[in-house]
């Protein structure tokens, strides 16, 4: 497959750097600033995207679009470019179950397209070795090649769509889980009185847990808000499963508390901080 133009949907912090690593690789990378922030737009020129203003030309212009955005806007992005019908490969990148993967597979599907499973684990591409992109569907080692000569490691895990959503569910209920996890029981212990205690004892008998809570306060807490979604997204895959899906959608509670960090990374949160909004956030209920 001879591709020329990726188009990405949307520029943010993750996206953006997607983007820059295909352009990278040779390819023409377009997005549409209308309605888009000032953030996004400055985001986007920095990484070196072209942009042709809008939804229209970018769907006529591309081979490949790229949907890199918060995974409860995935699907009716997904309806919106298949409204254009777009004829070429729709790779969706977001943190979503695979139920929402099939459903989103099935819409550009029956518009035309040709559907890309895709699942991003690390941070934003800064250098080589921190991210991979998973792909899974039939044109997916076409995607992956499209990353050849960047930063990304594009993986392919198979030829069904909806593999590279489920590696994502998995590897993400564990991280962003216990960073959730490890603040409602600092929060809790706080409540009891007994959060000193705690500390003294983890120290004997689990040493980094106190140095791992400080640090989801401080690095967590701030973009706890965009997990939101995706913790709901888990939950809903855990229960598709036959497994429970209480643990997920307390830390989708846990991250939504946790709005009034948004973006606050100088100074960085402090667990006494995190631990009182927490707590305060919970009172309103």
């Amino acid at each position: 497959m001879d591709i020329k133009s990726v188009a990405l949907l949307h520029p943010g912090n993750m996206g953006a750097t997607i983007g820059a690593a295909a352009a990278t690789s040779g390819a023409r990378v377009i997005w549409a600033s209308q309605g888009r922030s000032k953030t996004t737009q400055e985001r986007a020129r920095q990484a070196g995207l072209v942009d042709v203003e809008t939804l229209t030309d970018a769907v006529r212009e591309s081979d490949v679009i790229l949907s890199v955005c918060p995974p409860h806007a995935a699907l009716d992005l997904a309806r919106t470019v298949a409204e254009h019908r777009f004829k070429g490969v729709y790779v969706d990148a977001n943190a979503i179950s695979r139920t929402t993967a099939k459903q989103i597979g099935e819409t550009v599907s029956q518009a035309g397209a040709t559907f890309v499973d895709g699942g991003i684990i690390g941070s934003p591409v800064k250098r080589a070795g921190t991210t991979r992109l998973y792909l899974s569907g039939s044109r997916a080692p076409d995607v992956a090649e499209l990353f050849t000569a960047s930063m990304l490691d594009a993986k392919t895990i198979g030829a069904e769509p909806g593999a590279a959503s489920a590696l994502k569910v998995a590897y993400a209920a564990w991280t962003k889980c216990t960073d959730a996890l490890l603040l409602a029981i600092r929060t809790f212990a706080a409540v009891e009185g007994v959060d000193k205690a705690l500390l003294q004892e983890w120290t004997i008998s689990q040493p980094d847990l106190e140095r791992r809570s400080n640090q989801a306060a401080a690095v967590a807490a701030p973009k706890a808000w965009r997990y939101v979604g995706e913790m709901e997204e888990i939950a809903a895959t855990f229960q598709a499963a036959g497994l429970p899906a209480g643990f997920h959608s307390a830390a989708a509670e846990v991250c939504a508390r946790l709005a009034p960090f948004k973006d606050q990374t100088e100074p960085a949160p402090a667990i006494a901080a995190v631990i009182d909004t927490l707590r305060v956030n919970g009172k309103q209920r």
